[in-house]
């Protein structure tokens, strides 16, 4: 099987606020709503959208603290011409989602913040100005598993 390599960005859905410990940023409260968080995966795309999917998972990443207890988690992908994660933040603010919580999801790089508040007509934006297609189109062209 070929490894695709990509950036992507997780549409989380939370239908209740929450709070909780997330790593170095400390404890976080979270509104109700839709969250969008830029991500990259050079080493493999499925492997990462397929852990960051799964409900029961060591908490690594930032955005495990909140897609282990999303009531959705759906994801967009820049491949195989990926767009770059960061460039995806800077384009998600452009396209009117409210940066979140600073330093989250972007350790390694010096973005303010790799997670945005969002709403359907930003996410509707962003996926159309950055190219970005459901993941599911791109893993199950015909309906079935590549």
């Amino acid at each position: 099987m070929t490894v695709r390599k990509g950036t992507y960005v997780l549409v989380i859905a939370l239908g209740s606020g929450l709070e909780t410990e997330v790593g170095a940023l400390g404890r976080l409260s979270f509104s109700p709503g839709l969250y969008c968080y830029t991500g990259s995966a050079m080493g493999g795309l499925d492997q990462r959208l397929a852990r960051h999917m799964a409900r029961e998972k060591v908490l690594k990443w930032h955005a495990d603290y909140l897609t282990a207890r999303a009531d959705s988690v759906d994801a967009l992908v820049s491949y195989p011409d990926a767009v770059p994660e960061c460039e995806l933040a800077r384009m998600a603010e452009e396209c009117g989602m409210e940066p979140s919580f600073k330093g989250f999801g972007c350790s390694d790089c010096r973005c303010r913040t790799h997670l945005f508040r969002a709403d359907p007509g930003s996410i509707a934006r962003l996926a159309e100005r950055a190219g970005l297609v459901s993941y599911n189109l791109i893993s199950f062209p015909n309906g079935k598993p590549l």
